[in-house]
């Protein structure tokens, strides 16, 4: 998606500011609306706050050795960048673009075009 057809949110200061756990996860808000945040070699990925199988809590899964997500519940695996499942199972996690800009951490929103566009 083009980079002018996103809403870009605020959802921190700095990223310093960003609570990151020792599994490199983290939990923000964005447009009221809870995602997860991971970090992985350096690089920031926004993703759905529950696993679209069985709704885990992201946050409180892990990230593995090649930068997936990887669910607490069942294990399903979800690369972080495009939201695709690794493990296999056919699902699909929602993703968003993070930008670390002098200004804040803002998270990439598809511009809203009706009820269900979220």
């Amino acid at each position: 998606m083009a980079k002018e057809q996103y809403n870009w949110i605020k959802i921190a200061e700095h990223i310093n500011e960003i609570a990151f756990a020792g599994n490199h996860l983290a939990v923000a808000e964005a447009k009221g609306k809870k995602i997860c945040l991971g970090r992985h070699e350096g690089a920031y990925f926004a993703f759905a706050y529950k696993c679209p199988h069985a709704g885990g809590i992201l946050a409180d899964g892990y990230i593995d050795a090649l930068g997936n997500v990887v669910c607490p519940v069942h294990r399903y695996k979800f690369n972080m960048q495009n939201g695709r499942n690794i493990s296999g199972e056919g699902y699909y996690l929602k993703t968003w673009p993070v930008e670390v800009r002098e200004e804040g951490v803002f998270v990439g929103m598809e511009a809203s075009h009706g009820l269900f566009s979220w």
